[in-house]
């Protein structure tokens, strides 16, 4: 069993900064792709970054620049440093685990944290 607990929401002002770790336990292979998605009302739930155990990071670009994925592979934890945020950052954050064997890797996500950015 995989669990994901996820950490940092909150309410910020424009141009502020957060930062969101989420955990993962159980059983966790070494080779896997951790990231952050978020989602608002209405909408589809949308990639924010990722980044694979090997270290390969990709970016939406409405947050390149300003957010900064990070993980501890030895604590099996991701981190989502979040710089100059605006109203549109608004959302969900989700943290999400892609693990398993070869053929078989499933997602797995956190419960989901509020971030809203709002003066």
């Amino acid at each position: 069993q995989v669990q994901l607990v996820e950490s940092g929401g909150g309410l910020v002002q424009p141009g502020g900064s957060l930062r969101l770790s989420c955990a993962a336990s159980g059983s966790i292979f070494s080779i896997n792709t951790m990231g952050w998605y978020r989602q608002t009302p209405g909408k589809q739930r949308e990639l924010v970054a990722f980044l694979t155990s090997g270290g390969r990071t990709n970016y939406a670009d409405s947050v390149k620049g300003r957010f900064t994925i990070s993980r501890d592979n030895a604590k099996n934890t991701v981190y989502l440093q979040m710089n100059s945020l605006r109203p549109e950052d608004t959302a969900v954050y989700y943290c999400n685990l892609q693990n398993g064997p070869a053929r078989e890797v499933a997602d797995y996500w956190g419960q989901g944290t509020q971030v809203t950015v709002s003066s």
